[in-house]
């Protein structure tokens, strides 16, 4: 039998499969999991429990930014179109979104 906290979490968790690499999620703001207007800009973390992680990773996503959409108009190929797997792994849930990386190096 699964519990119902497993069933409905209390805090946003989404496990990841990255690059063949599992890992987790997570935010620490329960509304996210039931208020749409907390999708603005918000706080999540990373961490994936591999060696070259020392710390989990603290992210703030911005959903309403237009830096996204500026940097489409790149050519393709540039290297300033290429974002890290977890931020386009993010951007499956919030499309356009913003990821900033707080003083960490984006890895994944």
């Amino acid at each position: 039998q699964v519990s119902s906290g497993l069933r409905t979490p209390r805090l946003p968790v989404w496990l990841c499969s990255i690059s063949g690499r599992h890992s987790v999620l997570f935010g620490t703001d329960r509304r996210l999991l039931s208020d749409w207007k907390s999708e603005r800009i918000f706080q999540l973390y990373f961490y994936s429990g591999q060696q070259e992680q020392t710390q989990t990773a603290h992210l703030t996503i911005d959903t309403h930014s237009r830096h996204w959409e500026e940097a489409q108009r790149e050519d393709p190929c540039s290297p300033g179109k290429r974002r890290p797997a977890l931020e386009m792994a993010i951007r499956t849930r919030w499309a356009g979104a913003t990821v900033s990386w707080n003083g960490t190096d984006p890895f994944f």
